[in-house]
């Protein structure tokens, strides 16, 4: 049921808007970008490689390569295909067509996650960011709508059941807020 929702969501997205960031359910380029720099802050400057989970367009790839001076490694995954192939052809990396929830997963250095856990349940989330985090060797940088709103389309987390959710994980957590309203970037550290 998930996979049909989400490429359900974003086939309806990129239909009405094309390949750009509202294509991928975002306000606009800035906005993504905001979330961008805020998962970059908890990344760590010894950085050698990221998996992008989730990657969309392969935009926080070419953000990377805007605002870090050292190459760093990319790997995208995408469980939609279209994601997959936009990413391979604005970046030249590597991605790859994955459902994070139930496909192996590669081992990646660092795995983030910018926006797919908007439209996942909470179950889901949790399953999302506990395989990504086992995946990583050192840990999983991710935003997430916080609060406990109820939508039918997006999906609202607290900061609690996230922080609970990372210390079952034996993760340092470190959150950061106060970027936009309702919105939360956190870093599970091994």
């Amino acid at each position: 049921m998930h996979q049909h929702l989400n490429k359900q969501f974003y086939h309806k997205a990129v239909f009405k808007n094309g390949l750009t960031p509202q294509g991928l359910g975002w306000h606009s380029k800035a906005s993504q970008e905001v979330r961008f720099h805020q998962i970059l802050s908890l990344l760590p400057q010894s950085l050698s490689s990221v998996v992008d989970a989730g990657c969309g367009y392969g935009d926080f790839c070419l953000y990377l390569r805007k605002h870090r001076s050292d190459p760093i490694g990319y790997l995208g995954l995408d469980a939609l295909g279209i994601m997959v192939h936009e990413t391979k052809r604005r970046t030249g990396e590597k991605a790859l067509r994955c459902d994070i929830l139930e496909d192996d997963l590669p081992e990646g250095e660092y795995y983030v996650c910018s926006g797919a856990l908007n439209i996942l349940t909470k179950e889901q989330s949790f399953r999302f960011i506990k395989r990504c985090y086992e995946a990583s060797l050192r840990g999983i940088v991710f935003n997430f709508l916080e609060g406990e709103k109820h939508s039918r389309t997006y999906n609202y987390l607290t900061s609690s059941d996230i922080q609970c959710l990372g210390d079952q994980l034996g993760a340092r957590c470190v959150f950061r807020r106060r970027y936009y309203e309702q919105d939360c970037t956190v870093a599970f550290y091994k």
